[in-house]
């Protein structure tokens, strides 16, 4: 198998390297609906598989609702894209087990997400009471459907950047001990906490990773000024947490893998007092990855992260097809913003220059 092989190659008389890879899944990404997902599907439609999250206002709640969603996402992309979205439920205090089963079967969802109340966008019609979801986690467990967890609590007494760490103790281990044999994503970890947590937390748990938390730390936010394009939830942490994240990353190790959590916001929600949470990565995360990977000498291992891990912890196979990406001596241009409507979004700017460039294989 050619993937994963770094080749010298000379295009045009240039030197270049390029890294052919199966073609990579996002585990975790935010489409948004209306003329925001016009705008942005694109950018994801390279990507073979993404879990797609039910965070619209209102909420997609149901299995029909789901179904809907998933049609206006396939109306949106462009003809021969790649990706296959795969639909989760926002998970309530009232949610039906039986609804969330027959959506299961039936094929339209791959999985359930868990905000707790408040916790982040659009999260207000979260669970406020653990206890009140008993039931279907309980189903859920049964039937082999995973629980995509945002592992932060909202107790206005915990500190933002401790919230991560309160949440695997006082939520998240608590959910496991007392439903045997449910399947759990804890997604966009942002702390060696969380590394340890997936690494020691046995079989049933594992975890993704943003590109942008690879890249950026709290000071990115904050330092010499605030800067909002660069806020998210969870909150980017201190340099020892990004460092963990990145070891997890390309330690190649199968419970972590890529979900983007790539989140379109337009410039005037992010640009004002109460600015909203999110990155847009989309257009240019493999770049990104393909430069971090190789600042740590981990090219080899980008495809287990980006491309197998998440597959096989979903129980799915890898895509067959291939991508190619292709480090050249000028850099990979992406856009600064989007237009969506009459919206303009900003993309994700890693504060360094991109020579890795993406090609379908």
């Amino acid at each position: 198998m050619l993937g994963n092989r770094l080749l010298p190659c000379i295009e045009a008389g240039i030197m270049t390297d390029s890294l052919t890879l199966r073609r990579p899944d996002d585990w975790h990404l935010h489409l948004r609906d209306g003329a925001m997902l016009d705008a942005v599907a694109l950018h994801s439609a390279g990507f073979g598989r993404a879990i797609i999250m039910p965070n619209l206002v209102p909420p997609i709640v149901t299995g029909a609702e789901a179904a809907a969603y998933r049609d206006r996402i396939l109306a949106a992309l462009p003809e021969g894209s790649a990706l296959q979205p795969q639909m989760t439920l926002y998970l309530t205090d009232t949610t039906d087990p039986a609804d969330v089963v027959a959506a299961h079967r039936d094929g339209i969802i791959r999985a359930v997400k868990l905000y707790p109340a408040g916790a982040t966008t659009n999260s207000a019609s979260g669970v406020t009471d653990m206890a009140r979801i008993r039931p279907v986690l309980d189903a859920m467990a049964e039937a082999g459907i995973p629980l995509c967890v945002h592992g932060e609590v909202t107790d206005a007494e915990v500190d933002i950047f401790d919230r991560e760490a309160v949440f695997i103790d006082r939520v998240l281990e608590p959910i496991r001990r007392a439903t045997p044999g449910l399947t759990v994503v804890m997604e966009h970890i942002t702390t060696s906490d969380g590394v340890a947590y997936i690494r020691d937390g046995g079989p049933g748990l594992g975890a993704t990773i943003t590109t942008h938390h690879l890249v950026i730390n709290r000071n990115a936010i904050l330092a010499g000024g605030i800067r909002p394009h660069y806020y998210c939830l969870p909150v980017a942490k201190r340099e020892s947490h990004r460092l963990a994240l990145r070891e997890a990353a390309t330690s190649g190790e199968g419970r972590f893998f890529l979900g983007t959590d790539s989140a379109p916001h337009p410039d005037r929600a992010k640009l004002q007092p109460c600015g909203c949470a999110g990155c847009f990565t989309a257009p240019n995360t493999m770049s990104i990855l393909a430069h971090v990977f190789e600042e740590e000498d981990a090219l080899d291992r980008l495809e287990a992260f980006a491309s197998l891990n998440g597959a096989a912890f979903y129980g799915l196979p890898a895509n067959e097809d291939r991508i190619r990406l292709v480090k050249r001596d000028v850099p990979a241009r992406y856009p600064a913003t989007i237009t969506a409507g009459k919206e303009t979004v900003t993309v994700f700017d890693p504060f360094f220059t991109l020579f890795w460039h993406l090609e379908d294989s």
